[in-house]
């Protein structure tokens, strides 16, 4: 199986023709994948099989798999996979968005070598997931199963995100663990964010109060960032950081409060390669 060198995956998905390539041999991998592993982990057959090779397609078995970790006598497992179906049949997008959140781990996470890795076992992968149905659900009259799954991705994915924070695709929440993000926030397309991040307000402000997240920026771990700021596209958030004022684009800010240390302009746009050494070097920086 040849998988896309890093940096790639975040192209496949600037033209529909290329994620409709992309999600065709999707579920073939995935499938290909279930298959070794269940020769290698044999105990684990009630897994694999159950998840993945049972399954009739990709967003069915992502729908099991997510229902799995989220069931409880509250909420069964059907009630769960039905919620799921009736979202995508009214949004198709919602598939190729969990499409692009796949491809995001695997193109971001150098611990990740294969598609089976998040979709089973990332809780990252499966809060934004659940976040997706929850954000459907809040916007169709069903405010209360809305604010029921923020609460119950609480307790199972150690992540709250309010139904109403709007998320693009190609998202990727590594650990996942201690993310809180507001109702007002925005976190556009190819957004990476680590653990213990935070996208709040200030306590002093109600309306529209939370960050908005541009396109490509990355927040390191334990990142604050508060208020209605805008992050501006392809930025660094070190690790640590608190973040109170608007950060242009192709930025790297740090510290308490957080300051630029970093900084390109229009003429000076870092190249693809740059791009790639400024996400590690950002995360050099902890306060």
């Amino acid at each position: 199986m040849v998988y896309p060198s890093p940096g790639r995956l975040s192209l496949i998905f600037s033209r529909p023709a290329d994620l409709d390539d992309f999600a065709a041999t999707l579920w073939d991998d995935l499938r290909q994948e279930a298959t070794e592993a269940l020769e290698k982990a044999p105990m684990l057959a009630g897994l694999f099989v159950a998840s993945i090779l049972d399954q009739p397609s990709f967003e069915a078995a992502v729908f099991h798999r997510i229902a799995e970790r989220l069931k409880n006598d509250v909420v069964p497992h059907p009630l769960l996979t039905a919620a799921f179906t009736r979202a995508v049949r009214a949004a198709p997008e919602i598939i190729a968005a969990i499409q692009a959140d796949i491809a995001a781990v695997l193109e971001r996470d150098p611990a990740c070598i294969r598609y089976i890795e998040p979709f089973l076992y990332f809780k990252g992968f499966h809060a934004i997931q659940t976040h997706r149905l929850a954000h459907w659900l809040w916007h169709n009259s069903e405010r209360d199963f809305a604010l029921y799954l923020q609460s119950r991705s609480s307790d199972v994915f150690q992540t709250d995100i309010h139904p109403a924070a709007r998320f693009g695709r190609g998202i990727f929440l590594d650990h996942a663990t201690g993310l809180v993000v507001g109702e007002t926030a925005i976190v556009e397309d190819g957004v990476s964010l680590l653990q213990n991040v935070t996208l709040g307000g200030t306590g002093k402000e109600g309306g529209d109060r939370h960050p908005k997240i541009g396109r490509g920026v990355m927040v390191g771990a334990g990142a604050k960032i508060l208020g209605n700021i805008a992050i501006g596209a392809n930025s660094r958030i070190a690790a640590g950081a608190i973040v109170l004022r608007p950060v242009e684009p192709f930025s790297t800010v740090a510290g308490i409060p957080a300051k630029v240390i970093r900084s390109h302009t229009e003429d000076s746009r870092p190249t693809a390669e740059q791009l790639k050494e400024l996400s590690y070097e950002s995360f050099n920086y902890s306060i």
